[in-house]
Formats: structure tokens, sequence, C-alpha cells
């Protein structure tokens, strides 16, 4: 907007050196810069959908019988982030290094902060694109976000979730016995998680062998005897494993 008065004979807007529009005529070639005003107190112009590359300086030029003036306005083209790139899904095994990455646009350039949602994160833990992690353990898998910011809009996010495969890990529990029947129970936890089953008095327990019933539910893998005799008493080992390894413990059943 260019403000004008009655001693004013020509006006003009320019774009660096290139000429707009003098008076009512248009000169550019570009549909989206349009006249808004050629009266006796102003002289305007609008650009509309307007990109980076308006970015610049505008010269309105006005003409007197005096002599010529000029008033300038640089115009500062602002732009929403977006993120255009982002690490896929990743899967690692616990000790394993993990390079994520998140690349966003916009003007000014946005800030990117990387955090850990999980009940154990606590806030940010990375003020750059790029997210290392050295020897990463099992209490670090989760969702991991990236957020994008500058202020001229809202804070953009995606997410990258990252799974860490560890070595299983078996704990005996105590075991149990009423009237003729006895259990044995052991805690097992891994990711992936598995439980091969029971090893004992017999080369292999299986579900369904006569008298035994082996039940795997959740992180519990129970073994229970029926008509429990003395030949069914010793030492029992549950195994279990993952694509990392093998782990077991030993409980006895006694009467």
């Amino acid at each position: 907007r260019c403000s004008v008065d009655n001693r004013v004979t020509r006006v003009a807007w320019l774009n660096r050196s290139s000429i707009l529009y003098a008076g009512n005529d248009k000169w550019c070639l570009d549909p989206r810069v349009v006249l808004l005003a050629n009266t006796k107190t102003q002289y305007s112009i609008q650009i509309q959908d307007v990109d980076v590359y308006d970015e610049g300086p505008y010269t309105c030029s006005v003409q007197t019988d005096n002599h010529p003036k000029t008033s300038r306005v640089h115009l500062i083209v602002q732009v929403s982030p977006k993120i255009t790139e982002i690490s896929s899904d990743i899967s690692i095994n616990e000790g394993g290094n993990v390079s994520l990455t998140c690349i966003a646009t916009g003007r000014p350039d946005p800030t990117i902060t990387w955090r850990h949602i999980s009940p154990k994160a606590v806030g940010f833990i990375s003020e750059d694109e790029y997210l290392e992690i050295t020897g990463i353990t099992r209490e670090q898998s989760g969702e991991y976000e990236c957020s994008a910011s500058n202020d001229v809009a809202a804070p953009v996010v995606q997410r990258v979730k990252v799974t860490v495969n560890w070595r299983g890990k078996v704990r005996e529990g105590i075991p149990q016995s009423w009237e003729d029947q006895g259990a044995l129970e052991a805690n097992v936890r891994g990711k992936p998680g598995s439980s091969d089953g029971w090893e004992g008095a017999f080369p292999r327990l299986a579900e369904g062998q006569k008298g035994l019933k082996v039940e795997n539910k959740a992180f519990v893998s129970k073994l229970t005897f029926f008509n429990v005799s003395e030949q069914d008493y010793g030492n029992y080992t549950c195994v279990a494993s993952n694509q990392l390894g093998n782990t077991n413990a030993s409980m006895i059943l006694y009467g």
C-alpha cells in the first residue's frame, strides 16, 4: 500500500527492477498480482497465493510536479514446518546402535526435537535432525517422536517405533502341591518372547502327555502334575529361547 495525494502525476509498483503496475496498466504477466486501489489517496497492489519466490523488495515510485519519491517495503514470506523425511520403524538387538533421521522444511528453518514416548522417558533427548543411540537397552524401546516447529504454525510431529530384542530370562517360581497334584511355575520374559517348554524326568515334556499339563500364558509357563507319585519327583528345567539364544531355570518337585 502506497499513500499518495493530489500532487501526484504518475505512480508505479516495482519488484526489484521489474515494473508490476504503472498507473492502471499491468506490466507483469503474473495473474496473482492485481491492482487493489488507484485513488487520490492510495495506490495499492495485492499478491495472491504468496510463495517463497515472492520474497524480496517492492518499491512504490511516485512522480510529482517537483520531484520523484519512492517508498520501499521488504516482503518476508513465512512457511509452516513440514516433515519431509523420517526414519522407518526399526527392530534391533539389545546393545546395537540406532540412528534416526528427521528432516523438515519451513521458513524460518524449523527447530527439530526428538522425544522418547515412554512412561520411563524424561523429556526431550535431542535437538537435532539426527538422533544417535549407542548400545541401546530394552528400556529405550518404544516410540520416538520428532517435532518440527518455527512459530509460524503449530508444530508438526511424526513417530518412529523402535523395537529392542533381548535374550530371554527365566525365573523360577515357588513349587505348589495339594492333595495328589503338584505344579511348577516359571516367569519367562524376552523380546521376542517364547517358551519352548519343560525338560525333566522325561526326555521332553509336552502338552497332552499323560498325567501332565503344560500351560504357556503371557509371561508364565506352568507345568502341572496329576496323580503325583515318587516317580515324578526330581529336577525340572524350563527352557526358553528366541532368536538371540536360549536360557533356562531349574526347579525341584518333591513330596
